[in-house]
């Protein structure tokens, strides 16, 4: 739970940092880099191993973020000497967050069954956009266990239009009227 707080807590202050050098775009893509290069499964155990010197942890951050802004880069280094690297995701997705409210945007996740049609893709934007009355961010997952139909996330809301939830809908109506 305490990564969880101070990674929002980071995010937070990081995001100031990044509206007063006027980058806070550069510093989303640069934090999405971080938390990419932190959750790499090696690298993630090679900065959490305790034998490791920090100055070797630290150097081996200078040189795989070295593109990034250095105050990404500090903040990294400050995350992993406080033994937070796991915290570094949390702390990025706070941020775009941040940032997604500041632009006026609006995440959402569609599921379908099959891959959608760059169409459709388009049509359920302008349709989330619409509902949400602000730009639309889209990312698309395939589940065909849903079996047909879309389940779109927005936030916290969901709108379920899959056949699969539809179908056990129906079991349920079935069930209920047979008892």
């Amino acid at each position: 739970m305490a990564s969880r707080l101070s990674g929002q807590r980071y995010a937070q202050a990081i995001f100031e940092l990044a509206l007063e050098n006027e980058q806070p775009e550069q510093w989303d893509q640069d934090l999405r880099l971080a938390a990419d290069v932190l959750g790499d499964a090696e690298f993630g155990a090679f900065l959490k191993h305790a034998e490791v010197p920090a100055e070797r942890k630290i150097a081996a951050i200078e040189a795989v973020l070295s593109e990034a802004h250095p105050l990404i880069r500090n903040l990294v280094a400050l995350l992993v000497n406080r033994g937070g690297v796991d915290a570094m995701r949390e702390v990025q997705e706070g941020y775009s967050h941040l940032l997604d409210e500041r632009l006026g945007r609006q995440r959402v996740a569609v599921t379908t069954a099959v891959p959608l049609a760059d169409a459709e893709l388009e049509r359920i934007t302008n349709f989330v956009a619409q509902l949400v009355g602000r730009e639309v961010i889209l990312s698309t997952q395939v589940d065909d266990s849903i079996l047909g139909g879309l389940i779109i996330q927005i936030g916290d809301r969901l709108l379920d239009g899959s056949t699969g939830s539809a179908l056990e809908r129906m079991r349920q109506t079935v069930r209920a009227q047979a008892a």
